[in-house]
């Protein structure tokens, strides 16, 4: 998958946005005001960093080489994807789709009528 690729669909997530809150270069997504992606550049290894549920994390690092650890967030609750490795770009959609429903879910009932409502 391309980075563009992913991005686009990070952001066709019902009230996500695209966010800087570190420096220029590292983009956050977030819905709700919490983060549920974050695309970083490595040395010229761009990765995207998504939650997912610790068990899963285990068997999908296990299953590809290209998910591992977060790089610099908690590892047991989020994984690294690198791209143009081994894991297929249905996995990436599912992993994305994964971490923002699950911050989704985390916000209050409030917020999420907020963006289900939202045009």
């Amino acid at each position: 998958m391309e980075l563009k690729t992913a991005i686009t669909y990070c952001l066709s997530k019902k009230g996500a946005m695209e966010t800087y809150p570190f420096d220029e270069t590292t983009l956050v997504f977030k819905v709700g005001n919490k983060m549920f992606g974050l695309v970083y550049d490595r040395e010229g290894e761009i990765g995207l960093n998504l939650k997912c549920d610790p068990q899963l994390s285990l068997v999908l690092r296990q299953q590809y080489k290209g998910i591992m650890g977060a790089y610099h967030q908690d590892k047991k609750h989020w994984s690294t994807v690198k791209f143009h490795q081994d894991v297929p770009d249905e996995e990436i959609y599912r992993l994305i789709d994964i971490s923002y429903d699950l911050v989704f879910k985390s916000l209050t009932k409030k917020v999420q009528g907020e963006i289900l409502s939202a045009e």
